[in-house]
C-alpha cells in the first residue's frame, strides 16, 4: 500500500521506546538512500536491467510519497488544519485521514514562516509533528527533499537555533516528550527522561551531517558557527556522547566520555569545510524524477 518501509519502535538510532515505529523519516531517507546507491552500482546490463528497472519503479513513488505527504510547512499546516476528515478514495486530501485537533500548539508559534521540514513519521489517523534532525539533514544530502525544501530546512534550523542546536550542535530530535506522554510513550523510560539522551538530548555527531547539508544548500555560515561551538565545549568536556537540556547545556546524565563518534563528527565537520570537494562522496545529485 506504501512504497516507505514498515518498522519497529527503536529500530534504528533512537533504539529505545520512543513513539517511532510504523514509518519513520530516518528510515525511509536511508532507503531512499539505499536505491540510489544501487542503481549506480548496478551495471546497465541485461542481467541487471530488471533489478534496475524495480529500483526506478521503487524510488518515484517513494520520492513523491515522502515530499507531498511528510512535509510540513506554514501552507501546509493550514492545509491539515482544515481537512474534512473520514473521507475515503483516491482524489482526498487527507489521504491520511489525519485529524486537525492532532496539531500539537507547540508547532503553530514554533514553525517560521519561511521554514519547513519533513514530519517524523505518517501513518493511517497519525501524524508525528515532531522534527527528527537525522532524517531531514539526510534528506538534503541525499537530495531526497527538493531545493526549496532543503533550504526550508536549513531556515528552520537559523531561525529556531537555540531549540535546535543551543550550546552544543544538534538536538536530535524537537521536542521532547513530557509529562503523560513520556509515561505512557517510553514506558517511563529513566534514560529517556525529557531533554535527555534520545528524547531531545543534543548529539555532537550530528555536526558533520549539519555541515554536509549546510555546504549541500550554500549555507555554509551555519556550519562555520556550529562548529566552533563544538570547538570551544568537546575538548575540556572530554568528548562525551551527548548532552542535556532543552537547549544542550549540560552534559549528558548518563553520557559516556571520550566517545569516537563525537570526535569523529567534528573531525569530519572540519574536513568537509577545508575540503569541499568530499561532499561529493556522500551525497546525490537532484534530480528530476517523472510521477
Amino acid at each position: 500500500m506504501y512504497p516507505t518501509m514498515l518498522v519497529p519502535d527503536g529500530a534504528f538510532m533512537i533504539d529505545r521506546r520512543m513513539g517511532v515505529y510504523e514509518h519513520p523519516l530516518e528510515i525511509q531517507v536511508l532507503f531512499y538512500a539505499v536505491l540510489r546507491a544501487a542503481r549506480e552500482l548496478l551495471l546497465p546490463n541485461n542481467d541487471n536491467a530488471a533489478c534496475i528497472h524495480s529500483v526506478n519503479q521503487r524510488l518515484a513513488p517513494l520520492t513523491y510519497h515522502l515530499r507531498e505527504y511528510y512535509w510540513i510547512d506554514p501552507n501546509r499546516l493550514n492545509e491539515i488544519y482544515r481537512f474534512k476528515g473520514d473521507e475515503f478514495g483516491k482524489e482526498v486530501a487527507n489521504r491520511f485521514n489525519i485529524y486537525a485537533d492532532s496539531i500539537p500548539t507547540w508547532l503553530t508559534e514554533w514553525l517560521p514562516d519561511t521554514g519547513g521540514y519533513l514530519a517524523g513519521n505518517l501513518g493511517p489517523g497519525r501524524m508525528d509533528f515532531r522534527f527528527f534532525t537525522v532524517g531531514n539533514l539526510m534528506a538534503i544530502v541525499t537530495s531526497l527533499a527538493s531545493e526549496r525544501e532543503s533550504q526550508s530546512i536549513m531556515n528552520l534550523i537559523q531561525q529556531r537555533w537555540n531549540d535546535l542546536i543551543g550550546y552544543m550542535p544538534m538536538k536530535i530530535c524537537f521536542p521532547a516528550l513530557e509529562g503523560i506522554s513520556w509515561q505512557i510513550i517510553t514506558g517511563c523510560d529513566p534514560k529517556n527522561i525529557p531533554w535527555s539522551y534520545h528524547n531531545g538530548g543534543n548529539w555532537p555527531v550530528l555536526l558533520w551531517l549539519l555541515t554536509a547539508a549546510a555546504q549541500k544548500t550554500n549555507r555554509i555560515d551555519i556550519a562555520q558557527k556550529a562548529i566552533e561551538i563544538a570547538e570551544n565545549r568537546l575538548l575540556g568536556d572530554e568528548w562525551p556522547e551527548y548532552y542535556d537540556g532543552k537547549n544542550g547545556r549540560l552534559i549528558g546524565k548518563e553520557a559516556r566520555k571520550y566517545q569516537i563518534w563525537t570526535i569523529a563528527g567534528l573531525l569530519v565537520a572540519k574536513e568537509l569545510i577545508s575540503h569541499p570537494s568530499y561532499l561529493e562522496l556522500i551525497c546525490f545529485e537532484m534530480e528530476e524524477i517523472n510521477f
